[in-house]
């Protein structure tokens, strides 16, 4: 029997009305394991009217009791970690360990968000005129809402809730079509913990969920994590319909090796980075900057350790990689290297005749390495989102800079040498929100905020860290004066001596 895959509204789950419903595969078998409910227009308005319903509440609440809720739910994460990761590889396709590798890094936020009490102290001027005090203070902004991708399903939409409700906002997550069940377990162990009904509500969906979020007079901001053209609608949509907008857009991460680097360090640093979880994250590194005469070198290093890589079921513990999240983006990504060498590139790994022996309808491919990529081929061009490693070769840092600031992405970088000079003029040189020196997928810890440049990013705030409190809290000023108790009118005795 198909799994069927409901909404979470209200603290309950509730089955789709719309009888629409999206498949959901298995994709080391290809097999549809799962149905996902599709909502209507009327199924979102009634998520946000339910966690509009609970903001009465929930908005004024203590910080303690909010903490109180975090705690139990970080427990409750902790304890169902396995289980967690187990969905997230049933549906999306990558190895346990990277799905366990996820959770721990959402288990980060939820850290974070456990002692926000920090983030939310206020600020106080007193005397700024006689009798006169000045305090800045932070509000929670309403019903929020969060649009994730498929790549991370736990983690992604853990940078966003925990830090939007412990500021005392409730929220409505559009998890990915794709993967939904890690998003409605988490849904389930948010309740366990004692988080009210309607704080946190989950549906699910395509654009018409979507487009009604953008534009729901009850949504005050919305979060989302995706391609760049999906982010940049994002941000043009939600903005016209007044809302606060985070959107953090696609990625062509570079890595830049200078001579003197650790080649064999940078080498394990660049297989890790591109093929890890199936080159399927935002923060992949997908081109690699040999300048001058370590770039055969450094691309037979690369080519060793890569052919070394083992790609199989996510659930086999000797898989290194898994395979696709679906069939049509496996073709997609092995169109980049079937039409590398007609645009000038060497194809060094060619992975798109993969497959594994008893899953052959799985959406499998190979690890592809491509050297001396021109800046003009569409492998270069466009983020691909799989195991494609483009190389690059200049002469010199500057030109290496110059090649890097001239993508339109601006997501994450890293340099790999050892030289502490060539290090700091980089991290100030390039145009990049996260850099990374001698590390090559520089994801901040959680207190620190992520977010990119350029084309990866559309709004004004990064995610989690510093920048999620203020993203989803407004500020307030509030000017007091108070008259001297020694000034209280005739007849009125508060024990202080007159003033004449």
């Amino acid at each position: 029997m198909t799994k069927i895959v409901n909404h979470w509204i209200g603290g309950k789950s509730v089955e789709g009305a719309s009888g629409t419903y999206g498949p959901v595969t298995d994709p080391a078998t290809g097999a549809v394991t799962t149905k996902v409910a599709f909502a209507s227009v009327e199924e979102v308005d009634a998520a946000v009217a339910a966690a509009k319903d609970a903001f009465a509440t929930w908005g004024r609440s203590s910080l303690a009791q909010r903490t109180t809720v975090l705690f139990k739910f970080r427990a409750l994460l902790d304890a169902h970690r396995d289980e967690i990761a187990e969905l997230i590889t049933a549906e999306h396709g990558k190895v346990h360990s990277d799905a366990l590798g996820e959770v721990a890094r959402g288990l980060e936020i939820v850290d974070l968000a456990c002692g926000i009490n920090v983030q939310l102290k206020g600020e106080l001027s007193t005397e700024v005129a006689s009798r006169v005090d000045v305090a800045s203070i932070r509000q929670p902004l309403g019903v929020v809402a969060g649009i994730t991708p498929f790549n991370f399903p736990a983690m992604v939409p853990m940078w966003m809730f925990p830090i939007a409700i412990a500021t005392g906002n409730t929220f409505v997550l559009k998890p990915s079509e794709k993967d939904p069940s890690a998003a409605v377990r988490i849904a389930e162990l948010l309740a366990e913990a004692g988080l009210p009904d309607g704080v946190f509500n989950v549906v699910h969906g395509d654009k018409v969920a979507v487009d009604r979020l953008l534009e729901h007079p009850d949504v005050r901001a919305v979060s989302f994590v995706g391609s760049t053209p999906i982010a940049r609608y994002i941000h043009t949509t939600a903005s016209a319909n007044g809302k606060r907008v985070q959107a953090l857009g696609g990625a062509k991460n570079h890595m830049l090796v200078l001579p003197d680097a650790d080649l064999d360090a940078a080498a394990d640093a660049a297989v890790s980075a591109a093929y890890g979880s199936a080159g399927e994250r935002c923060m992949a590194i997908s081109a690699v900057v040999a300048v001058g005469a370590i770039g055969d070198e450094l691309v037979a290093k690369i080519r060793e350790r890569a052919e070394k890589i083992k790609i199989g079921p996510g659930d086999d513990p000797a898989s290194e990689m898994g395979p696709l999240i679906t069939a049509a983006h496996r073709d997609k990504v092995a169109s980049y290297v079937t039409g590398a060498a007609a645009e000038g590139a060497e194809v060094v790994l060619d992975g798109t005749g993969y497959t594994v022996e008893g899953y052959e309808d799985g959406h499998w491919i190979g690890i592809s390495l491509l050297d001396k990529v021109p800046t003009t081929a569409k492998a270069y061009r466009d983020e691909i989102f799989g195991p494609v490693l483009c190389v690059l070769r200049v002469d010199t840092y500057d030109e290496g800079v110059a090649l890097m600031n001239a993508s339109p992405f601006g997501n994450g970088t890293a340099i790999f040498t050892r030289d502490g000079g060539a290090a700091r003029r980089f991290q100030l040189e390039i145009e990049a929100g996260m850099v990374g020196v001698n590390v090559p997928i520089p994801v901040p810890v959680g207190y620190h905020s992520f977010g990119g440049w350029k084309d990866s990013l559309f709004g004004d705030h990064h995610i989690y860290g510093n920048d999620g409190t203020h993203f989803y809290t407004r500020g307030k000023v509030v000017t007091t004066r108070w008259p001297d108790p020694a000034d209280a009118p005739a007849g009125v005795d508060l024990g202080f001596p007159r003033n004449h």
